[in-house]
C-alpha cells in the first residue's frame, strides 16, 4: 500500500481560520493536538495537517478563543526578519516584516556546476568553482550587513542552497547577528524579485504540512 502523500502550503495568519474550515469541510471533523512543533489537526478521514507558526512565541503569544485563532494571531504579529536567500545562480538579502520587503538587494553571481571531467582539468575546474563560491559568499554577506544595518533584526531567515546560506551567515561581517534565532530553512529557486516577494510572504505565514488520508 503506498504511503500517504504530504505537501506544504503557506497561509497567512488572517486566512488561517478559513483554510481550516475548508480542510474540515473536505476531510471531516477535526481533533486538535498542540505540540512543540505546532498545532496538529487530525481529520475524520485520516488526513492530517501540522500548522507551524513562522516564529516562536518569545513572550508574545497569539490571542484568540481557540488554538487555530492563536496560531493565526501569532503569525500576524509584525516581526522583523533578516532574509538570506542564496543559490549558485543568484542571491537576495532583505529585511522582511508583515510579509513585505522593507529593504533588499538582489543580484546574480554565477557559480559553475560540477563536472565529470578528470585529471588536472578537473582540479583546475574545482579550484575555479571554489573561488567563485567564496566570492559569492563574501559578496552576499557584505550586502546583508549593509541592508540589515538600518533595522532591528529579530530573526535570521536562510533559504536557497543550505550550504551557501550557512557560509554567508558565518561570515565575520555578520558576526553581530550570530546569536539570533534562525527560522526554518526556506527552499527557493534562484532568487529574483518575484521569488523574493513570494519568500517574504511565506516567511511570515503559517507553514502547513498536509498529509493526505490513506488510499
Amino acid at each position: 500500500m503506498p504511503s500517504p502523500e504530504t505537501r506544504v502550503a503557506f497561509v497567512s495568519g488572517a486566512r488561517l481560520p478559513g483554510w481550516v474550515e475548508r480542510f474540515a469541510a473536505s476531510h471531516g471533523a477535526l481533533v486538535e493536538e498542540e505540540l512543540d512543533a505546532g498545532l496538529r489537526l487530525r481529520a475524520a478521514d485520516g488526513a492530517a495537517a501540522l500548522l507551524t507558526p513562522p516564529w516562536p512565541v518569545d513572550g508574545r503569544p497569539g490571542r484568540g478563543a481557540d488554538a487555530v485563532s492563536r496560531v493565526g494571531s501569532l503569525a500576524s504579529q509584525p516581526r522583523t526578519l533578516g532574509a538570506v536567500l542564496v543559490r549558485r545562480g543568484g542571491y537576495s538579502v532583505a529585511v522582511v516584516s508583515a510579509g513585505a520587503v522593507l529593504a533588499s538587494k538582489t543580484g546574480t553571481r554565477h557559480v559553475q556546476s560540477r563536472t565529470a571531467a578528470g585529471g588536472w582539468s578537473q582540479q583546475r575546474f574545482a579550484r575555479r568553482r571554489a573561488n567563485q563560491a567564496d566570492a559569492l559568499v563574501e559578496a552576499v554577506a557584505e550586502h546583508a550587513a549593509r541592508i540589515f544595518a538600518d533595522h532591528r533584526i529579530e530573526y535570521l531567515a536562510p533559504g536557497g542552497d543550505r550550504t551557501l546560506a550557512e557560509q554567508v551567515l558565518a561570515e565575520p561581517v555578520l558576526k553581530q547577528y550570530a546569536a539570533l534565532s534562525r527560522l526554518p530553512f526556506l527552499d527557493v529557486p534562484d532568487p529574483r524579485a518575484a521569488v523574493l516577494k513570494k519568500a517574504a510572504a511565506d516567511l511570515c505565514a503559517v507553514r502547513i504540512q498536509v498529509t493526505d488520508p490513506p488510499a
